[in-house]
């Protein structure tokens, strides 16, 4: 069993909850076209800044209340390094990884119209996989470890910085451009966002999670990967 510390856990699932929240109303909004579907787009944006604005309140909370915890690597002993600095290699980072999803992406088209799957397979399970890698196999290490609280950090910090962080901010620069993003999505998407926050939630909002809950999620993920097979 992992024991681990509730708060980042639950923190995370409120975070989630209020972007499936904005998604379910404006996609129902579309769906059952009422008065409000024709300004998704407003709405969208609206809602994007008051996700990034809840998302620093609880970045800036959760760093403060961090700032006293053991380190990540016991035993390790890193130089210093200024803030700015600190910035600026993340920054640059920041870009590379981007450089680096644009060829992968580049490269994997050709390969999945010849095999003839999905374009929602390829971005929910092989573009899903292979970006996560590194972060998934530090967050088996780190459970191995019985590091459950960092390894719970890990995966749950990537799931907050997609959702609460990079689809909102995705939304307001899709303004500069002609195609614009908005938080309008399938049905059936829209289904597995909402039960993925409350499984999440039910999992993990306890502090503690088993073997076969942890099965269970991977089954759900499965059933998506499988449904998603046949678009």
């Amino acid at each position: 069993m992992m024991r681990f510390h509730p708060r980042l856990p639950n923190d995370t699932t409120m975070l989630l909850i209020l972007v499936v929240f904005l998604i379910a109303i404006i996609s129902t909004s579309i769906t059952i076209d009422d008065a409000a579907s024709d300004n998704a787009m407003t709405i969208s944006v609206i809602g994007a800044i008051l996700i990034l604005v809840v998302y620093v309140a609880w970045l800036v909370n959760y760093l403060r209340a961090g700032a006293d915890q053991e380190p990540a690597i016991a035993g390790a002993h890193a130089p210093p390094l200024a803030f700015r600095a600190g910035i600026a290699v993340l920054a640059l980072a920041g870009v590379a990884a981007a450089f680096t999803s644009e060829w992968f992406v580049s490269v994997i088209d050709p390969a999945v119209e010849e095999l003839g799957i999905s374009k929602a397979f390829t971005g929910l399970v092989i573009v899903a996989i292979a970006g996560n890698a590194v972060e998934n196999v530090v967050g088996i290490q780190l459970a191995w470890k019985r590091r459950y609280d960092l390894a719970i950090s890990v995966v749950k910090n990537s799931v907050a910085q997609i959702a609460c962080f990079l689809y909102p901010v995705l939304v307001l620069c899709s303004l500069a451009f002609e195609d614009r993003l908005t938080f309008v999505v399938a049905p059936v998407y829209l289904g597995a966002l909402a039960l993925t926050a409350i499984a999440l939630w039910q999992i993990t909002g306890d502090g503690r999670a088993v073997l076969f809950e942890g099965l269970a999620l991977v089954s759900l993920y499965v059933v998506l990967a499988t449904l998603v097979w046949f678009e």
